[in-house]
């Protein structure tokens, strides 16, 4: 079953980071530390993303007796989806903002 929700936050300061140069192949490490999400909030949003086709992905050898690493970049599709985006939505920050939303309990 595929899903069309909107993107997150998380998501959308991922794709802006990828477009600052979106050519360029990078590391999910790298993406991490300038977007600043732990690597188990990261590499689903990367999947995710490949998988609408806002990304591209690929292997790069490791150094001997190190594993390959993924790289990724936008694709098309996500070239033109971010360029798509509202002025807000590129301008946004990658740090969620508290619910302010009052506990039932807290209403008595």
């Amino acid at each position: 079953m595929r899903r069309n929700r909107p993107l997150s936050t998380q998501a959308i300061s991922v794709l802006r980071a990828l477009a600052a140069d979106p050519s360029r192949w990078r590391y999910g490490y790298d993406l991490a530390t300038e977007v600043h999400l732990k690597s188990g909030s990261l590499y689903p949003i990367l999947v995710r993303l490949a998988d609408r086709g806002l990304l591209e992905a690929t292997w790069e050898a490791g150094p001997e007796g190190r594993p390959p690493r993924h790289l990724y970049r936008l694709s098309g599709a996500g070239r033109e989806y971010v360029a798509g985006l509202p002025a807000a939505a590129r301008a946004s920050h990658s740090v969620p903002r508290p619910n302010l939303r009052l506990s039932e309990a807290s209403c008595y």
